[in-house]
């Protein structure tokens, strides 16, 4: 009988290990992003169906201001600790020039520009990372999920 107590504490020792997420998303979050846009009572487009075709979207998922919004919508948007930053986040954990979100034909793609603590994209550092919807972007101690806006008919083919 020592035997089998002394075994069944030590599988459940060995067999259980905490894992801590940084990844809470209600199951049905990702649908909700490729649904069709839907208006409220109100008459507002909910979520990102509202963006401009082009355009996308950071989302605070993590970090001092969380839920905070950031467009992007330019062909170059700069992120740091810099007040003059276009994405202004003010940790001593963010480099005051730590990275940028360019616009490329129909992809953005994140570019760390030389920061101290690096940039990472769904938690593997990168110099450079194109961007799909729902990836998570670290920066410093901030977590920002990338959303992306309906693309135009003339993204998805062929030019002419």
């Amino acid at each position: 009988m020592t035997d089998k107590n002394s075994n069944v504490g030590a599988d459940q020792t060995s067999d259980e290990v905490t894992v801590e997420t940084t990844s809470v998303f209600r199951a049905d979050f990702l649908n909700e992003l490729d649904a069709p846009a839907t208006t409220s009572a109100e008459g507002t487009v909910s979520g990102v169906e509202g963006l401009p075709s082009g355009s996308a979207l950071l989302v605070v998922k993590r970090g001092p201001n969380a839920g905070s919004r950031f467009l992007l919508d330019q062909p170059t948007t700069s992120a740091g600790r810099h007040p003059d930053s276009d994405i202004f986040l003010d940790d001593v954990t963010v480099s005051r020039r730590h990275a940028e979100f360019r616009l490329e034909g129909a992809e953005f793609q994140v570019v760390d520009v030389g920061s101290l603590n690096g940039t990472y994209v769904n938690r593997e550092p990168v110099d450079s990372a194109v961007l799909s919807n729902g990836d998570e972007v670290q920066i410093g101690k901030f977590r920002l999920v990338f959303l992306t806006g309906p693309r135009s008919d003339d993204d998805s083919g062929s030019s002419s």
